[in-house]
């Protein structure tokens, strides 16, 4: 099978949408499908050899955070061209209801075409305001995928209709089989986190104070940090005296970022809202970390309502400390949250989700009875 797939994410950012769709196209790939994907990217950027750069991206606010995305003529044009070479037998665009390649992919294909759903934004005056234009997007689309069920839940109450509900997938092998990094996680203990710890919905604030609290009385405990930003921020507001004990290790490629979740005893999520799925729990599942998450719905249901992993109240910073705490002083527990974790991870192994995917890739196909070709091209 021909796949086109589009990403409206720039991939000279990281990204949670980003990942899902290079690790989608290499699971499809490893199946024996053909699969091209158009995303935002400088032309000179190392990229995959599956992935065609559309050009420099754009910085756009969405959804609490800020994603770079491509739109207009010239994007429109780089599309089309796209989608006239690949003749495609389906279409797989993620995100179209944001401003970006994948609406214009929606919007200037005939044929088969699917889109997966990340967000878990169930309020949005913008959405509301562009009813009209979404529906029209909406109308082109044959099948829908959504990530979670509050992803699911923003089309049932901005659009109406459903979708499958597919999760996002995890490489479980690579996650499993990485090797800790030199001298991790160390007999005094050590807590990580990924992300972007600059935005307030990440919730690193809330980590760090717990932290504070934790190293007071824990000589030897270390915190591993990775993401974008800059360290001086990372420690604004941490005692002078527990700098030392802080590693940044800054962007991570995605075998590094591998190797940082085995190199911890806990692995910590403090978001504060906005996620619809939690691909950094399945991750850290998968490498056999423990984990301790905000109790949102999205993390309860990845961790198997607290099986998998320990929540906490959201915005709690001293109920995280403790949680954090406990894990630290009981070995025991910590290999028995790995282990449910190991057995709960499997249903997210991409293999199994990218067989999932291709049954709705051939729902499509059949419902339309033909290739993705640009509608301009005759």
């Amino acid at each position: 099978m021909r796949v086109g797939i589009v990403c409206p994410y720039s991939f000279d950012v990281p990204g949670g949408v980003q990942n899902h769709v290079m690790d989608l196209a290499e699971a499809l790939i490893a199946l024996g499908h053909e699969v091209s994907v158009l995303a935002p990217a400088d032309e000179d950027a190392p990229l995959p050899p599956y992935v065609v750069a559309a050009g420099r991206s754009v910085p756009f606010p969405y959804n609490g955070s800020v994603a770079r995305i491509s739109f207009g003529p010239v994007s429109t044009a780089r599309v089309r061209r796209w989608l006239a070479r690949g003749d495609f037998d389906v279409l797989h665009v993620h995100e179209p209801f944001s401003l970006s390649l994948s609406m214009l992919a929606v919007l200037s294909a005939r044929g088969p075409v699917v889109a997966t759903f990340h967000t878990a934004m169930t309020r949005s005056r913008a959405m509301a305001a562009a009813q009209g234009l979404l529906q029209l997007v909406l109308e082109r689309i044959t099948a829908r995928i959504a990530v979670s069920a509050l992803a699911r839940k923003v089309q049932v109450e901005h659009v109406g209709g459903g979708a499958v509900e597919i999760p996002n997938g995890v490489a479980v092998a690579k996650f499993a089989g990485a090797a800790p990094l030199p001298g991790w996680p160390g007999e005094g203990g050590a807590v990580g986190f990924l992300g972007r710890f600059t935005e307030p919905r990440k919730g690193f604030g809330l980590l760090r104070t717990a932290y504070a609290d934790l190293a007071a009385t824990r000589p030897g405990l270390r915190l591993l940090v990775a993401g974008p930003g800059e360290r001086e921020e990372l420690l604004d507001g941490l005692p002078a005296e527990l700098h030392g004990r802080v590693t940044y290790l800054g962007k991570v490629s995605e075998e590094d970022k591998a190797r940082m979740l085995r190199s911890v005893d806990v692995y910590v999520a403090p978001n504060t809202g906005g996620e619809s799925f939690g691909m950094i729990l399945t991750e850290a599942m998968a490498a056999g970390t423990a984990i301790v998450a905000s109790d949102l719905d999205a993390f309860r249901r990845v961790l198997d309502g607290g099986r998998a992993g320990v929540l906490f109240p959201v915005g709690d910073a001293a109920a995280l400390g403790a949680r954090v705490g406990e894990l630290l002083d009981d070995p025991a527990r910590r290999s028995a949250l790995a282990a449910a974790a190991r057995e709960v991870v499997t249903e997210f192994d991409w293999p199994v989700i990218a067989e999932r995917v291709l049954e709705v890739y051939a729902t499509a196909i059949e419902a339309t009875d033909g290739r993705v070709i640009d509608q301009e091209v005759p």
